[in-house]
């Protein structure tokens, strides 16, 4: 399939919509973790998907933390693409008998079909057999890089740290598999609600513009507090509002099964934490849910 690489990229990319910052003064996107037993410090570092690797060289203190932890740890293992692209594929169908004409009225399939032709040069004849919520991750990558065509097309932050782990032969622990993932991107909404969602995003590009700006403003801040407001930001009259258990499962949810995990992975071996940056903050973020288990977590800076 011509989008195989963009595939790739949707499962290292969740979209930053979903939680306080302890104090105003402490924005960093590096934290350092230590104490409750730990023999050595480990770190936590939020990550920005689709921003290019030459940002980390901003950024105080990430360089020396990484080299002197023992394994890297991310959302996802990304060591075997191949096998994920081949798992993501068989989830990214739209089931038997279901089509956008069942899904969408013919005005909004017209929309959709010249959207795709605009940002991808295909027409939804030649995508149609994909979830709404594939097509919806595909549309705002797009939006993003046409946006911003400085992005890089190379590996993003999260690959890189797990790409120099594994030159330096450490370990890569991912905190969730590639079929957690799947099932939140592809399986946790009814296709009926993906579809509702999808040419709700198609119908407002502009409002998509917007939030992406903010982040890329805040991120490149290394604002944590601003990102956190961001996620809680409430938009006037919003079109395409997420429920709250939408939410909850793109972050607080997953935060929780990771705080799970972390005490057992940091006790093993001194890692680098690297996640999306909206996991840290807030207080059902790892940031406080760390602090919550008794470790020392402060800022570098």
């Amino acid at each position: 399939m011509k989008y195989n690489k963009s595939l790739l990229v949707i499962f290292s990319f969740i979209v930053f919509i979903s939680c306080t910052a302890n104090s105003e003064n402490e924005n960093s996107l590096l934290w350092k973790v230590s104490g409750n037993g730990l023999e050595k410090p480990s770190y936590l570092f939020g990550t920005h998907h689709l921003v290019p690797v030459s940002f980390l060289d901003s950024v105080a203190g990430v360089h020396s933390a990484f080299e002197n932890t023992e394994q890297t740890v991310g959302e996802l293992d990304m060591s075997n693409m191949a096998a994920m692209q081949m798992k993501i594929m068989g989830h990214s169908l739209l089931p038997e008998g279901i089509t956008y004409d069942s899904l969408l009225s013919p005005e909004e399939i017209t929309l959709l079909d010249s959207t795709l032709q605009t940002l991808l040069n295909v027409s939804l004849d030649e995508l149609g057999a994909l979830k709404p919520s594939m097509l919806s991750n595909l549309i705002s990558i797009t939006y993003y890089q046409k946006h911003y065509p400085s992005i890089s097309s190379e590996a993003n932050i999260d690959q890189y740290f797990q790409s120099e782990a594994l030159n330096h032969n450490r370990p890569v622990v991912g905190l969730e598999n590639t079929e957690d993932q799947i099932d939140l991107l592809l399986n946790s909404q009814t296709i009926e609600r993906q579809a509702e969602m999808l040419i709700c995003m198609v119908q407002n590009p502009d409002l998509l513009i917007e939030q992406m700006d903010e982040l890329q403003e805040a991120y490149h801040s290394q604002n944590i507090n601003a990102l956190y407001k961001l996620s809680l930001k409430e938009i006037p009259n919003d079109p395409c509002p997420s429920t709250e258990e939408e939410k909850n499962a793109l972050n607080k949810d997953r935060n929780e099964k990771w705080l799970e995990k972390l005490p057992a992975i940091m006790a093993d071996k001194s890692s680098f934490i690297a996640v999306g940056c909206l996991h840290l903050p807030g207080e059902v973020g790892l940031i406080e849910g760390l602090r919550n288990q008794g470790y020392t977590v402060k800022p570098v800076k």
